[in-house]
């Protein structure tokens, strides 16, 4: 049990085990792995239902560069990436990818909506219009893999069974303490 605000003579509050913030702490990368997981490869996906070629052709009107490689780089990166990152496998080599294509999708298409990732219009018939995302998104994005990077990828994570079955003690790949 944990003790707050005790003396060296009386304890003065005890908290219970399952409310104790350290016990649960390194398990907050969790809910970040789960979202930019899923997220990525939503995107990813998505893109290649609808067809790389179709990808392809919005970055060519936006300037991109050999558009078509782009078109297959960027959904390989969503999909491997965000798999990467919902498994806890080698996330520190996905980031610099991911992170690369956040950038370009916040500099060469959200930048101009303005920071609000969420831009209601109006309520028509009970249906609300949105505008164009801002780069918010991106910025949670950003910052959701850059914690993961520095702070670990927390448990149940194939680097931490990897660490696990060679011995390895490293702080930080998702090995549990």
């Amino acid at each position: 049990m944990d003790m707050i605000g005790t003396s060296p003579h009386r304890a003065t509050h005890i908290r219970p085990p399952l409310l104790n913030q350290a016990a649960w702490a390194r398990w907050t990368p969790v809910p970040l792995r789960l979202i930019v997981g899923c997220g990525f490869m939503q995107h990813g996906l998505a893109k290649l239902s609808r067809g790389p070629n179709a990808f392809a052709a919005t970055l060519h009107a936006l300037s991109v560069p050999a558009p078509h490689l782009m078109a297959w780089l960027t959904i390989l990166i969503e999909i491997a990436g965000g798999l990467a990152v919902l498994i806890g496998l080698l996330i520190p080599l996905f980031a610099l990818p991911m992170a690369a294509v956040l950038l370009v999708a916040m500099f060469k298409v959200h930048l101009q909506y303005g920071f609000s990732s969420i831009k209601l219009i109006s309520v028509t018939l009970g249906h609300a219009q949105f505008g164009p995302p801002g780069y918010e998104c991106d910025l949670l994005y950003l910052a959701s893999i850059a914690a993961l990077v520095l702070g670990g990828s927390g448990p149940l994570t194939l680097d931490g069974l990897f660490a696990r079955r060679s011995g390895e003690t490293r702080p930080g790949i998702g090995v549990a303490h």
